[in-house]
Order: structure tokens, then C-alpha cells, then sequence
């Protein structure tokens, strides 16, 4: 990711419709999971990998403690200056921690950003503890590829056959529950994009070109996060949604 965007991205993620939506999917699902594996809900040991500007760290803090990891050095210094975290400069795939470490593993829109999504999630397997879990977001569909993944630096986008084949290459644990997200606004997400790559828009448009950038606090803010947030009932009640922009998938080691 460029570095400008990320002083962009410290707003974003506290402020834009899917940032605020995804965190209230994220940890409503958190609270689910952790009462069916009934584990304490405020006293776990959280690896956070890819914590970018910090604001998952800052979310999943109200769990246990959160160790933050991030790839990018500029993000972490300037992650550490407007955050107070304590972030790690380091790899998903080669983590600076001891096997069976963490009871909750999470990259949030993470391993698409890595070549090597094999190791890294045998790394995030390596490092959770027995009976730890595991949970990642992803983009999904390369259907909607576009300037806004050149710009992110994503290798590829997702479907939810592909993610539990990662996941099932070393057989030793299973999966909790997995879904796409992002389902009610697929369809206009999918035509603005195509159109998007046709007329080759992203690439003109001034600054990162990425999607964010058309954001604009005020009513379709509030509206966007409200629709895409309550997608949250139908995650909690076990209802997996058949398509989304991103795809929601939890694991438990053995």
C-alpha cells in the first residue's frame, strides 16, 4: 500500500461505511464464538496480524490482550504514533512467536495480500494454541477485481472453495462457521466496478484511485454501514450468506 494512503486509511478505518460495518460483523461474531467454545470473553491471548492503522487491535483489545503485527514499517511507526499500540514489524510468514502462543489468531483482509497464502496460514496454525481459534476476513470474487486491488496490493480475490482447501492442507483442526459478507450490496458493488474497468476510471482519478476514496461522512455513510452491518443477524444465527463483496472464516485447531 502506498504510504500516503495510510494517513487516508487511520480515518478510513475508523469512519467509512465498510470499515465500521466490517468491525461490528467481526466482533458480534467474536462474542458468538467465544461463548460456543466457552471461553473467557475478556481474557484471552490475541495475535492481531496485519493491524495496519491499529483499529482492529483497538477493537479486539475489549477481548484480552492483543499482540499487533504489521509488514509494513511506515505503517507501524506511523501506527505507534497515533495509536500509543506497541505494533511488531513483522511477516505472516515467518512469525516472531513461539508454536501454540495465542487462543485467538486474526488477519482481517490479510493473506490476499501475501503470494505465499500457504504459509501463512500454516504460520497463524503454528502459533494458535490447541483448541485456538482462528479467523481471517478476505475479498472475495475475482469478478470483482479492479484498480482498487492493484492499488491495495492484493494477488488475488477469494471464494469460499478455495479458502477451506488453504485451510485443509494440513489436516489438523476444522472449520467453525464461514460465510461471505457484503451480500446486499454485491450487485451494485459488481456493475460500478465493471464499469469502472472498462472506462479504465480508477487509474485517472487523482489520488490512491482506490474505492475509499469516494467517501463522504454524512446520511449515505450512516445508511451503507447500517445495510452491510446488519448482516451481522444473519452470521449470528448461522445463515450463510450465498455471496459478498468479502468472505468471514473461523477455524479451530485440534
Amino acid at each position: 500500500m502506498d504510504h500516503l494512503y495510510y494517513k487516508e486509511y487511520y480515518n478510513l478505518e475508523r469512519k467509512h461505511w465498510w470499515f465500521v460495518a466490517r468491525e461490528r460483523i467481526i466482533t458480534s461474531f467474536i462474542v458468538k464464538l467465544l461463548n460456543q467454545n466457552k471461553l473467557d470473553k475478556t481474557d484471552l491471548n490475541i495475535l492481531n496480524i496485519g493491524c495496519s492503522t491499529g483499529r482492529s487491535s483497538e477493537y479486539l483489545s475489549k477481548f484480552g490482550t492483543v499482540t499487533s503485527i504489521e509488514y509494513d514499517q511506515f505503517c507501524c511507526e506511523f501506527a505507534r504514533q497515533k495509536t500509543g499500540l506497541d505494533i511488531i514489524h513483522g511477516s505472516i510468514t515467518e512469525l516472531p512467536f513461539e508454536k501454540e502462543s495465542f487462543d485467538l489468531v486474526c488477519a482481517f483482509d490479510v493473506i490476499e495480500h501475501v503470494e505465499n497464502d500457504k504459509l501463512a496460514v500454516s504460520e497463524m496454525k503454528r502459533v494458535a494454541k490447541s483448541k485456538g481459534l482462528l479467523l481471517i476476513t478476505v475479498p472475495a470474487f475475482m469478478d470483482l477485481w479492479s484498480h482498487h486491488d492493484v492499488i491495495n496490493h492484493h494477488f488475488r480475490r477469494y471464494k469460499s472453495e478455495q479458502i477451506k482447501t488453504l485451510f485443509n492442507l494440513e489436516i489438523n483442526g476444522k472449520e467453525v462457521f464461514s460465510s461471505y459478507f457484503n451480500f446486499f450490496l454485491f450487485i451494485p458493488i459488481y456493475l460500478i466496478r465493471k464499469v469502472s474497468n472498462l472506462l479504465n476510471s480508477g487509474k485517472n482519478r487523482p489520488g490512491s484511485g482506490s474505492d475509499f476514496e469516494a467517501f463522504k461522512p454524512g446520511i449515505l455513510n450512516q445508511a451503507l454501514n447500517y445495510l452491510m452491518g446488519s448482516e451481522k443477524l444473519f452470521i449470528n444465527n448461522n445463515i450463510r450468506l450465498p455471496f459478498g463483496v468479502s468472505f468471514l472464516y473461523s477455524w479451530k485447531k485440534d
